[in-house]
């Protein structure tokens, strides 16, 4: 089942930016998805701790780490920002130009983007959203399954992404596009809820 749409029309940033409800959308290619509810606690749990332990590592270095929401401006090559038809909301992203960041978000696609699946957005997540980075050439793509402890890693080579790598979320995972940045599995699904263990 995919996320509702707006309605059937073509919309960009200007027209996003516009927007006044309450609600969260993002723009694929000019239609309007409606985000899902507010996330779990285990998707925010997980989200945040992935965050704040990429946080700590690159404590020293121009790297940014994000935490949705955020405005993430995919323009295509030669469209001006309120003409991009693109934005996304990763739930975890690092950009490390600090040029791409500005005062609506980010311009341009991060170093690297990580998503934690739920049911209502994993079909999302998984086809459209992967299809968006890699054509705006996100280095590597992280997608967190929570209830079945996987994590799924895309990463670009020749400009397509290969063969994903599928991986228990056990031990420790190494950051692909960010030199020495690891994940570790256990600090993170030790905070989650007891009944989800």
């Amino acid at each position: 089942m995919g996320l509702p749409k707006r309605k059937d029309a073509h919309y960009t940033y200007a027209d996003y930016a516009r927007w006044d409800d309450d609600q969260r959308w993002e723009l694929i290619d000019g239609v309007a998805y409606l985000m899902a509810p507010a996330p779990t606690s285990i998707h925010q749990i997980i989200a945040f701790e992935v965050g704040y332990q990429v946080r700590n590592a690159l404590e020293d270095g121009s790297c940014r780490v994000l935490l949705a929401p955020i405005d993430v401006r995919l323009p295509r090559p030669g469209q001006a920002d309120d003409e991009a038809d693109t934005v996304v909301q990763p739930d975890v992203l690092v950009v490390c130009d600090p040029a791409k960041i500005d005062q609506r978000g980010v311009k341009g696609a991060p170093d690297w983007v990580v998503e934690v699946l739920s049911p209502a957005t994993a079909s999302h997540d998984q086809i459209i959203k992967r299809q968006v980075y890699e054509r705006a050439g996100v280095p590597e793509y992280w997608l967190v399954h929570p209830v079945d402890r996987l994590l799924t890693i895309y990463r670009l080579e020749n400009g397509r992404y290969g063969i994903p790598d599928i991986r228990e979320l056990t031990g420790e995972t190494p950051v692909g596009p960010l030199a020495g940045v690891t994940v570790a599995w256990e600090a993170i699904l030790e905070r989650l809820p007891p009944q989800t263990v």
